[in-house]
């Protein structure tokens, strides 16, 4: 069965910084919720760009055994949905509906099609009933579910977040834990936020300088406390028990 991600010694590098990412290898099986960790600058949300060829390296990438290249990025992008930091970049329509209808709409699906897939994924996200609403209107947690429901409405087998708890009050961040638990889709999340990522993800892989320092259960990993702040991170207050 294809990987739902698969990286063989993959380096990329900015012009004027160096090396972001140096010979990264690594695989994720369909199914898995895992948390890319790591401080600010380590080199997550590039990798994350790189799954999702808004970037490209040396190396070998293979989301669900397509080749990672700009040839390929509509299947890709089929497969492998991003939500972004700041969800005001996905949100950009004049109602909520119509922003996660977008995507569907450009994938040549009949209307009763669209509609099913704009409706069951607002009521996946718990945003059902708000389809009128201008998305500027909602609040911040509100704001981070529609864009998760603008990536469902596509039905992609992979769902990559950047520091998806951003701005987030406990009671949002929560909300947004629960649901993402309850999804089916692999998980990638790139994230500083330990106590989030314990909560959420079973694996962990820790990224400090572009490369992989470690790799393997969330648990094991983040309560290795010299390991932890050796890299700037923190051991979770879910694992200090």
């Amino acid at each position: 069965m294809a990987k739902a991600v698969d990286i063989r010694n993959f380096s990329f590098e900015y012009p004027d910084s160096g090396h972001v990412l140096a010979d990264i290898t690594l695989d994720i099986a369909h199914g898995e919720k895992v948390a890319i960790i790591g401080p600010n600058g380590a080199g997550k949300s590039t990798l994350l760009l790189a799954l999702s060829v808004f970037i490209e390296g040396t190396g070998k990438i293979l989301i669900d055994d397509i080749v990672a290249s700009k040839k390929n990025a509509r299947k890709i992008r089929s497969v492998i949905g991003s939500v972004l930091q700041n969800p005001d970049e996905q949100l950009f329509m004049p109602t909520l509906f119509d922003d996660v209808a977008f995507g569907p709409m450009n994938m040549a699906l009949t209307h009763a099609e669209i509609v099913k897939r704009t409706t069951e994924a607002l009521q996946t996200v718990g945003l059902e009933g708000m389809e009128k609403r201008p998305p500027h209107h909602l609040s911040a947690g509100q704001k981070r579910a529609a864009a998760i429901a603008t990536i469902l409405s596509m039905s992609p087998k992979i769902i990559t977040m950047d520091e998806p708890d951003t701005s987030l009050d406990p009671r949002s961040r929560k909300n947004l834990t629960d649901l993402l638990k309850s999804l089916d889709q692999t998980l990638i999340i790139a994230t500083c936020n330990m106590n989030f990522a314990a909560g959420l993800c079973q694996r962990a892989i820790l990224i400090d300088k572009g490369a992989v320092i470690a790799d393997g259960p969330a648990r094991q990993i983040m309560t290795d406390s010299r390991l932890m702040e050796s890299h700037g991170l923190e051991v979770p207050a879910a694992f200090t028990d």
